[in-house]
């Protein structure tokens, strides 16, 4: 059982310590999953999600980024592919929440009972932590737009109902001419050109973008708004990728202490061997300390910060970096066990290693942090 002690912490209220129960009482009995067929399990976990209300607060006008995080990093230490399935519909659907119209703004509903799945389609083939670099093209035709380019390692690409799209619309140079488009998956033009396989199998896809028109009531918030519709998004929903990566760690250190207590080494326990217990304790420190700031992180947003750039930036470096320490040292605990495949920490060390790079690279976030820390 994992130690559930950080509900206790005032950052969070008795509204997330009923939904860790409930959601908890959830995965129990629904958890984990047959990942066979990919697609299909992931498209079952947002209707399973939706129809037991978990992804209610995943869009609409008032988004609570404690529940984000707390609902992450449960599904994460039961089932890597649900928290996925969970973490797309609020990132796909962020720039709508957020900068929505009324009519943009219905897909919430059918994205909150899971009848439809999200896609954030912001990554190309040349920009990818630089986002200002982005070569998809979004040229004005009558009353419309006419897009061009292409997307790669788009999350729930080939099985999204509706893309949230960023294009370069010239209002400016670099990041001052980008905006964002609502682009539901049945509009002509749109292709999926390539499946794209990684070491831990999650629907990607890489995206293509053929004289494809849209009417101009797609734009999401204004022209040259793109960039900063971006940029929120990401400020609301980094932290939750560190509340998933606290997730995997977790589960790595909960699986440690159960193999410490019950193998057998040169005449004792593992767990009375003095290295085993400093593996153990730098393992629990990083699980604690990453909790921590994930959840200052969320609670600040939560509180009213209109950014939290440098927060989530801390949460999100720290509990991705540190989860990667804590399930390689998982992983020699268990010894020939721990590279055996579908062996929980063989599956945990390859879950990990893609947060370090989505939604801002490590490096990424020390480069926000120390300029965050310069500008004061």
């Amino acid at each position: 059982m994992s130690d559930t002690s950080f509900l206790d912490w005032p950052f969070l209220e008795a509204k997330h310590r009923d939904l860790a129960k409930r959601l908890e009482a959830w995965c129990q009995h629904e958890l984990p999953r047959d990942h066979t067929d990919i697609d299909a399990t992931c498209i079952q976990l947002v209707r399973d999600l939706g129809s037991a209300g978990f992804l209610e607060g995943t869009a609409g006008d008032a988004i609570d980024v404690r529940s984000l995080c707390l609902i992450r990093e449960t599904l994460a230490r039961h089932d890597g592919l649900a928290d996925f399935a969970f973490a797309m519909q609020g990132l796909g659907t962020g720039a709508i929440s957020l900068f929505g119209t009324d009519d943009q703004k219905q897909w919430l509903e059918r994205t909150r009972r899971g009848e439809a799945i999200s896609a954030f389609a912001l990554t190309e083939p040349r920009s990818g932590s630089d986002v200002a670099q982005l070569d998809t093209v979004a040229e004005r035709d009558g009353d419309g737009y006419r897009l061009n380019g292409e997307k790669t390692w788009i999350s729930n690409g080939g099985i999204a109902d509706l893309y949230t799209v960023f294009a370069r619309t010239g209002e400016g140079p670099g990041a001052k001419g980008l905006s964002c488009f609502l682009v539901p998956a049945g509009t002509p033009g749109l292709e999926i050109r390539e499946r794209l396989e990684t070491i831990s199998p999650h629907p990607l896809a890489r995206l293509g973008f053929d004289d494809m028109h849209l009417p101009a009531s797609a734009m999401i918030g204004r022209p040259g708004q793109g960039f900063r519709i971006a940029m929120s998004v990401l400020d609301v929903f980094r932290s939750t990728v560190g509340a998933a990566a606290l997730g995997f760690a977790r589960r790595a250190l909960d699986a440690s202490l159960d193999r410490a207590r019950s193998r057998e080494l040169f005449g004792t326990s593992l767990a009375d061997l003095q290295m085993v217990q400093g593996h153990l304790a730098e393992m629990a420190l990083d699980v604690d300390a990453a909790a921590l700031l994930v959840y200052r992180a969320a609670w600040t947003k939560d509180m009213g910060a209109e950014r939290v750039t440098r927060e989530a930036a801390m949460a999100k470096l720290y509990a991705t970096d540190r989860a990667q320490q804590v399930i390689d040292k998982a992983v020699q605990l268990h010894g020939g066990d721990g590279v055996r495949k579908g062996h929980i920490v063989e599956s945990l060390y390859r879950e990990i290693r893609a947060l370090r790079i989505y939604e801002g690279a490590s490096d990424v976030q020390k480069i926000v942090i120390a300029r965050s820390c310069l500008s004061q």
